[in-house]
């Protein structure tokens, strides 16, 4: 390799890690390249004059190299850095782990990945020490499915509007599979699982397809077997978009079902919970016997976390809800009144 070509390598490579948010220090990339440190200095001066020119000609955020004597080296400064700051790097792998949404083989290139992004480079090893424990205790899923390649695929088929059809698996333990022709519209991540929102279609008279429901079903996405395209598009008029965001805060544990609006009372000690669990909820009123809030939900998945609440949440309305729950009530009331001592 001759000399210039060595140089364009060399400023190239202490370009890119200057964008990465390495520090670059004089001293030690001598050693690395076998060069003196004034041959360093003139390939920083040589990014320099690159910036300089960019910003001249594009009017782009000032970048520029400066010398940090904290860190003791140079460092890339101006404009918003589109890598992760170490403590940002921490707090998601941490939260990634809490997840348990991948095998054990991905989380661990999932982190290993983000972890290599730390600067300066001693950071590494302390994020590292900081989730060793949690990832060497790491739990996969039973179902042990590799979902990242499923969900890029069913990504592009939203993307493209393809109307679909799928194998799904209904239940683990009798693995009965059905079939169903579906307008994937979103993905949603809730409680260990990546889920696919999609509205089920049947043909009318006329042969064309048409929603079934007028609210998205939900499919796990691990228990799709597979999926293919049916060579037609679907279209969906803008204000009735599906918006993943919207339908997250109204559903719960990924339970289906018609949208309505309740009204319940609140006992417990900390409404602030209750705000946070259900975006939709809103403070009506507050009495001598508890708080009236409201909230806009989707299906009965809310009647799951109604009851992890125990006595602290009565619903007023609507009484069909009300109805549905004294039901549930009353068959754990006959369940533990047996006698199950011998």
């Amino acid at each position: 390799m001759n000399t210039s070509v060595r140089k364009n390598t060399r400023t190239l490579d202490l370009y890119v890690r200057l964008c990465e948010g390495k520090i670059i220090n004089k001293k030690e990339e001598s050693l690395r390249f076998g060069v003196d440190e004034r041959s360093i200095q003139r390939d920083i001066d040589d990014i320099r004059a690159f910036l300089c020119d960019r910003t001249a000609e594009h009017t782009a955020k000032n970048r520029e190299i400066v010398y940090d004597r904290s860190k003791g080296g140079f460092v890339m400064a101006g404009g918003k850095s589109s890598l992760m700051d170490n403590d940002e790097i921490l707090a998601v792998s941490k939260i990634l782990l809490e997840s348990r949404a991948f095998t054990k083989k991905e989380i661990s290139t999932i982190l290993d990945k983000m972890i290599t992004g730390c600067v300066p480079q001693k950071n590494m090893k302390l994020v590292s020490d900081l989730i060793a424990n949690e990832k060497y205790h790491y739990v996969e899923l039973h179902h042990k499915s590799v979902v990242k390649d499923k969900l890029w695929m069913l990504g592009e088929e939203i993307k493209e509007c393809n109307l679909l059809e799928i194998s799904y698996q209904k239940q683990v333990a009798s693995k009965e599979l059905v079939k169903r022709v579906v307008e994937p519209v979103g993905i949603i991540f809730s409680e260990y699982y990546f889920y696919l929102n999609a509205f089920i279609v049947k043909k009318d008279q006329n042969g064309k397809y048409v929603q079934k429901y007028d609210y998205p079903a939900i499919f796990r996405v691990d228990r799709i077997s597979k999926f293919w395209e049916l060579g037609e598009k679907f279209k969906i008029a803008y204000t009735n978009r599906f918006e993943e965001g919207e339908f997250r805060k109204r559903v719960q544990f990924m339970f289906p079902g018609k949208l309505e609006r309740i009204r319940f009372r609140y006992t417990g000690r900390n409404v602030e919970a209750v705000l946070d669990r259900l975006p939709t909820a809103k403070i009506i009123s507050g009495e001598e016997d508890g708080v009236i809030l409201e909230a806009e939900v989707f299906g009965k998945g809310i009647l799951m976390w109604i009851l992890s609440q125990g006595t602290s949440i009565e619903i007023l309305h609507p009484q069909s809800l009300r109805d549905e729950m004294y039901k549930i009530c009353s068959k754990l009331a006959e369940m533990y009144a047996k006698d199950t001592t011998d």
